[in-house]
């Protein structure tokens, strides 16, 4: 016991002779934030990530960093937490950074794109390739300094009123779509809808929309979707992933101790796998509930799904010419995933779909 009090003591002296004693104090320092959420609480999965990123931040610093989790609505709107980031109301936030296309469809590329990468190319495409540099340059405009912090894996296509067997079916419909995605829904004769989540319901009730997306069987049994729209297609092809992203002011973010830095690192890691798994444990069980209550379970034609990945890549052709920014993270971002693709195509698919077609 007093060799190890006397090791103990003589590299807390090295480290103060060596200048590095005020990060050591700093780090041991109580600290409190407050983290805006987009999501509402009754969604646990999507909404628990941020409170799981802030129990791992306050179990890593033994109770001296705490972070305080707020539901989309009680700091700010649901889609302002960029503008308060930047503003410095607030020292951080979990969203899905596509919510913002609107200032910059560049903020989509960390999130989903049409016919985008799944979620493990993109979590490697941001972990081991150059997606968080070139996003962490773009954020910078922003006062902001992300982190990949959950993926929802990818989406189910939404519930319709009535089939669509044909492109020619989704000419005039009303689909609560936003984002590229609704982009891409124009260029096919639909008519995309900006719909709060919690209106949602409703509108596919009385028949003011004829469809909507939303995220997959968890969230979706929830939400009650299958009682007024029974038709249930997949995929998502506009979301073949959805990364969310913990957003960080960048002044607070660069008055942290080094190790404090190292804890958020770590939590938003941890957060961003755990929320992945749970989608992934708690979907099939969701689907079986979903198919038990009448839910016709459908997928997109080949036909559909073409005319729609042609749209899409005339949007990104668009977005090369209109936004430099896009231009520079969208040309990484396709060089990677095809390089992920030509792997996947591989031992991946090929063991899966063998996997899928025997009877465990």
């Amino acid at each position: 016991m007093e060799r190890r009090a006397m090791l103990k003591l003589t590299g807390l002296a090295g480290i103060v002779a060596s200048g590095m004693a005020p990060a050591v104090v700093k780090a041991q320092e109580n600290l409190r934030w407050r983290l805006a959420s987009s999501f509402p609480k009754h969604l646990d999965t999507i909404y628990g990530g941020g409170e799981v990123f802030a129990q791992k931040v306050r179990e890593l610093s033994d109770g001296k960093f705490n972070i305080s989790v707020h539901a989309g609505g009680e700091l700010m709107p649901a889609m302002g937490v960029v503008d308060a980031l930047e503003q410095n109301s607030v020292e951080a936030a979990h969203t899905a950074p596509y919510y913002f296309f609107g200032k910059n469809e560049a903020f989509a590329l960390s999130c989903a794109i049409p016919f985008g990468m799944n979620s493990r190319q993109l979590t490697a495409w941001m972990y081991h390739g150059n997606g968080l540099k070139l996003t962490r340059d773009f954020y910078a405009n922003y006062n902001i300094v992300n982190f990949p912090c959950g993926n929802s894996g990818v989406q189910m296509g939404g519930w319709f009123r009535k089939q669509i067997n044909t492109p020619e079916d989704i000419r005039g419909l009303k689909i609560r779509i936003g984002g590229l995605p609704g982009k891409v829904i124009e260029k096919l004769g639909g008519i995309p809808q900006n719909i709060a989540g919690g209106e949602v319901y409703q509108a596919l009730e009385k028949g003011v929309i004829d469809a909507a997306e939303w995220v997959g069987p968890y969230d979706d049994l929830r939400l009650g979707f299958h009682k007024v729209a029974p038709y249930y297609y997949y995929p998502g092809w506009w979301e073949g992933s959805v990364g969310l992203d913990l957003l960080v002011n960048k002044k607070a973010y660069d008055g942290l101790s080094q190790h404090y830095k190292d804890i958020v690192s770590a939590a938003s890691t941890y957060a961003h796998l755990d929320m992945q798994a749970k989608y992934d444990a708690r979907n099939p069980g969701a689907l079986k509930e979903l198919v038990g209550m009448g839910a016709k379970v459908l997928p997109f034609s080949k036909e559909v799904l073409d005319v729609s990945f042609k749209a899409s890549q005339e949007l990104y052709a668009e977005l090369n010419e209109s936004n430099p920014q896009w231009r520079t993270i969208y040309a990484d971002y396709r060089a990677f995933q095809k390089d992920e693709l030509l792997w996947f195509r591989f031992a991946e698919a090929r063991f899966d779909q063998y996997m899928q077609s025997v009877s465990l």
